[in-house]
């Protein structure tokens, strides 16, 4: 019975075969550059060479044996880490803001903050390199905070949004009722009721943050200099291997980072259906 057609109108799969075709010639295209730099990282060879001649683990004992590498990693760890927090506090409250705020000036304001994800990164990252000259902030921490956290809020806008259209208002109203501040009605009702969509976007903002590359070839340099600005000047002036090592990590950790955002949200509708 489950093999019959329903109707006339009924598409079959071998009728969408061409679809299916389609998106995984799309998915390779996307998916083997990324899954090519893991065995080129095991190489023996001095060159990055595909496929290796040779297995070693030089590389990574050269990234790990590097102050120079290691001294960036730290860098982007720290503004990572700084970025999550500074644009999941501000992203939460922003989309708390914009649900209660849905007329007048909400949409304006949610498309203002959802630019950095619209805008060409390079336009973002002229414009920030000409404000933070005049402010003082160009091969700061601090600018590369600011910066990634600009970048960031789009992202846990558009996670914690999704979990306040689920959340039942009335909960918070309730408490409220009872004599509850508006920030402990927040604190104690709405957010963790959200809290999946909350640390969703959080993931997102540090992977967003510990990845990006293009705004901080502008405002950083020497001392602040970040994993991926460092990548992309090893591969301008010589062409290391560690590179090749440095991003199967990268690839590693944004795999990781993604799973773990299923599973919060799994076990978050698992809990809600609960």
């Amino acid at each position: 019975m489950a093999g019959r057609v329903a109707s006339s109108t009924q598409i079959t799969h071998g009728q969408r075969l061409w679809l299916y075709v389609l998106v995984a010639l799309v998915m390779a295209f996307l998916v083997i550059p990324c899954l090519i730099i893991i065995p080129l990282s095991f190489s023996d060879s001095q060159y990055l060479e595909f496929p290796p001649r040779g297995w070693s683990l030089r590389w990574y004992e050269a990234f790990f044996t590097s102050d120079e590498w290691l001294r960036s990693a730290i860098v982007s760890l720290k503004v990572a880490s700084s970025t999550t927090v500074l644009a999941t506090v501000l992203g939460t409250l922003a989309s708390y803001g914009l649900h209660k705020k849905t007329g007048g000036l909400g949409p304006v304001v949610r498309g203002a903050l959802m630019l950095p994800m619209m805008v060409p990164l390079i336009f973002v990252a002229i414009g920030a390199f000409f404000v933070y000259s005049r402010l003082g902030l160009n091969n700061t921490l601090t600018g590369l905070v600011l910066a990634h956290t600009t970048l960031a809020i789009p992202f846990v806008i558009i996670a914690v949004s999704n979990g306040l259209a689920s959340f039942d208002v009335n909960l918070e109203r309730a408490a409220r009722s009872l004599g509850a501040s508006p920030v402990r009605a927040f604190l104690t009702v709405t957010l963790p009721q959200i809290r999946i969509s909350v640390i969703s976007g959080m993931l997102f903002a540090f992977i967003t943050s510990f990845d990006e590359v293009v705004v901080s070839l502008f405002i950083s340099s020497g001392a602040t200099s970040t994993l991926t600005k460092r990548m992309f000047a090893n591969i301008r002036d010589q062409v290391d291997p560690t590179v090749a090592a440095i991003s199967s990590m990268l690839v590693v950790l944004s795999i990781v980072v993604l799973i773990a955002a299923q599973f919060v949200r799994r076990d978050g509708s698992a809990a809600g259906d609960r």
